[in-house]
């Protein structure tokens, strides 16, 4: 094995950081999604009534989210305070022991608890994962170690989707869990990020989240960072995880089940993170990919109203075309990440992606706001117009990244 160097990693290490990250963003998507799956089977297992079943899930879903989104603060803290590997690992086994106690709930209400503990672990795992790739590659082709992060782990939503339906509900959610605990194994021969070792012992401050907050230009930055995102959650939390619903509402013909939505849609992503990725690389451009993404990303959006009276093939179809056109998350946090300086870069990188995961909190209350008014199709279209325009509006002044040296602090 390689001894880390000046600048990070020798080249064998380098490869076992981005396959642990990678890997553990596989179990966090597995995770992450396979409530939404098993979330009308589970639910009626602990006797919940089938007219409530949708706000019930609505609510589990947003515990979950809520748990992701103080999970991101404090594991972001953390991973700049302590380092980003300690951080990883500790993620990885909470959400992997919460997945397994998850397999034991018998009322809504220990669901809850466990889901909003699972989404604190689930928190942590990505932004670590990622600030160590993108803290020791050669900055030529970091986004390439993010693509590979990004594409392997939607690819858990695949496997969610296939053990959802070859096992039942409890033991899938014992298999995340077991897997999880696996990958804790991998943790020998991950070394350090090169770039925090060189702040680590010094005075200058980490993990002060405040430092977001006391600078106009840096706050509006964090929040662009964030809002970009936007789109990709509300397609997800909202027209794939809810296509059973939306599909009743359009007359599709044929039964269209959310696990078959969510491995389309998955599959999709798993394209479009790669695609994403590597086109970021060959133009050497972050911005351009993201606005080209963020227009096919609108153009889905409008599509999935259109699809009244189409079979459920056809349906499961475009949910992967959503999947594909949502496919920048590799970029939207490669983005975030490269804007911020070494002493606050975890904070960001794991803050980021779970505020955004946690925006679903308030674009399912706004839908479900809007269904009682104007009914379901027309509230999924008002919000995800909304949603769209938000990122556009974020998207402008963006800072183009794709060169710039990360070897830096933030005062």
């Amino acid at each position: 094995m390689n001894e880390p160097d000046r600048a990070g990693f020798g080249r064998n290490t380098v490869s076992i950081c981005v396959i642990v990250a990678a890997l553990g963003y596989f179990v966090d998507i597995y995770d992450l999604i396979l409530f939404g799956i098993v979330r009308v089977q589970s639910l009626r297992a602990i006797g919940v009534e089938a007219s409530d079943i949708l706000n019930k899930g609505i609510f589990l879903f947003n515990m979950q989210m809520a748990g992701m989104l103080a999970g991101g603060f404090l594991w972001g803290i953390l991973g700049d305070k302590k380092g980003r590997v300690k951080i990883l690992f500790g993620s990885i086994f909470l959400y992997s022991a919460a997945n397994i106690a998850n397999a034991f709930v018998q009322s809504t209400q220990w669901y809850a608890v466990w889901r909003f503990i699972a989404g604190i672990g689930l928190a942590g795992e990505l932004g670590a994962g990622v600030t160590l790739v993108l803290e020791n590659m050669p900055g030529k082709l970091r986004g390439y170690g993010t693509m590979i992060v990004a594409t392997v782990g939607v690819l858990g939503a695949i496997l969610a989707n296939y053990i959802a339906k070859t096992f039942e509900w409890r033991m899938a959610y014992l298999i995340g869990g077991g897997l999880g605990m696996a990958l804790l194994i991998m943790r020998i021969g991950v070394y350090e990020s090169g770039m925090y070792k060189q702040i680590a012992a010094s005075d200058i401050g980490k993990g002060n989240l405040l430092i977001l907050f006391t600078n106009k230009r840096r706050f509006f930055k964090y929040m662009k960072s964030i809002l970009i995102g936007l789109p990709i959650w509300f397609c997800v939390g909202i027209l794939i995880l809810l296509s059973p619903e939306f599909a009743r509402a359009m007359n599709v013909r044929g039964t269209v089940s959310a696990g078959e939505a969510v491995m389309y849609c998955y599959m999709g992503l798993a394209f479009g993170d790669f695609g994403s990725g590597f086109l970021s690389q060959y133009l050497r451009s972050r911005k351009k990919v993201l606005l080209l993404f963020m227009i096919l990303s609108s153009a889905a959006i409008a599509g999935y109203f259109m699809l009244s009276g189409v079979s459920s093939t056809v349906f499961y179809m475009f949910c992967g075309f959503i999947g594909f056109a949502v496919g920048y998350w590799a970029i939207f946090i490669t983005i975030a990440a490269e804007q911020f300086g070494t002493n606050i870069r975890a904070t960001v990188a794991s803050t980021v992606p779970n505020i955004i995961r946690g925006m679903v909190i308030p674009v399912t209350a706004a839908f479900q706001f809007a269904r009682g008014y104007i009914g379901i199709l027309n509230a999924g279209a008002v919000v995800g117009i909304l949603c769209m325009l938000i990122a556009f509006y974020a998207y402008y002044h963006l800072e183009e990244t794709f060169d710039k040296d990360l070897d830096y602090v933030e005062i």
